[in-house]
């Protein structure tokens, strides 16, 4: 495989794409829907994604967490296969392409988005590197959710409406769940190396037994939210239900997770992400269908 392709991690980037998606097919039948604002949206999210996947790639490495001894897939850093420095100015590009994209959003919604945009330019930055990497300090699975979950939900919604609405935060936190949840099978796995490295994941804080009943806890919890979000009003029954389908994917996961350790969990990684991107289509298409 291509090292770039590698170095960018496909299989992690539906975790950025799932929640846009939900933002903006929530505030689609709104008359101020831009699609120029979606998509724009879209970009700018898988670009931070892609940055996020290469500073971790480079701080891991520069940081020593990486070694010969992992047991998760290559990193092109640590294994020699692009230079350091290019990991580090691609990061850069993929940052200040962001940027540019931004501008066109922070244009459009105004000051809310450039404050959510500096936010997820110093996240992408500090979820590995800086003077405290939130991975290597257990707020790696809560980083997840608050940007791959609440801000872009909510803020890709807001974007489109200029408002929140309860139905945006009850869908942020749902996708946010999942997305944690992808960020959890990856630090799982690392258990023991991230332990020689020093770097205190929160798999690592509380255990391989509590971190296996922690994901059961993230891949069920989204569906409770929607469902509860459906009784109480603010969420329509179709594209509940049809999210709903995807719970037969969230039990064979939850299952496969609590019997495998290691480089094992390696397939669980991308298939969690594919269950993200499964709840979040399959809701999307309830929003259309059923208007």
């Amino acid at each position: 495989m291509n090292p770039w392709i590698l170095a960018i991690r496909p299989r992690t980037l539906p975790a950025a794409a799932g929640p846009l998606l939900i933002g903006n097919f929530l505030a689609l039948p709104l008359d101020k829907f831009s699609m120029p604002v979606a998509i724009a949206s879209m970009v700018c999210a898988l670009l931070l994604q892609i940055a996020v996947n290469l500073a971790n790639d480079y701080f891991d490495y520069r940081n020593g967490i990486d070694t010969a001894e992992r047991v998760g897939p290559t990193r092109v850093t640590q294994s020699g296969m692009i230079k350091p420095e290019s990991v580090r100015n691609a990061m850069t590009f993929c940052l200040l392409l962001s940027l540019i994209v931004g501008s066109f959003l922070i244009w459009h919604g105004g000051w809310p988005i450039a404050i959510l945009a500096v936010a997820s330019i110093l996240g992408a930055l500090g979820y590995s590197g800086g003077p405290y990497p939130l991975a290597s300090h257990g707020l790696g699975e809560l980083a997840a959710f608050v940007f791959f979950g609440l801000v872009a939900v909510v803020g890709s919604y807001y974007l489109q409406a200029g408002a929140t609405t309860t139905a945006s935060w009850l869908l942020g936190c749902a996708v946010g769940l999942l997305n944690a949840a992808i960020m959890l099978v990856n630090n799982t796995r690392d258990i023991r190396t991230d332990t020689q490295a020093g770097k205190k994941t929160l798999a690592v804080r509380i255990g391989e037994a509590q971190a296996k009943v922690m994901y059961q806890a993230l891949v069920y919890l989204p569906f409770g939210l929607i469902i509860a979000g459906f009784l109480l009003g603010q969420l329509p029954g179709f594209p509940v239900l049809l999210a709903g389908l995807s719970l037969i994917m969230a039990r064979k996961l939850s299952s496969d997770f609590a019997q495998h350790s290691g480089a094992s969990l390696n397939p669980l990684l991308g298939r969690t992400a594919k269950l993200t991107m499964m709840f979040s289509a399959l809701f999307s298409v309830g929003l259309v269908v059923g208007v």
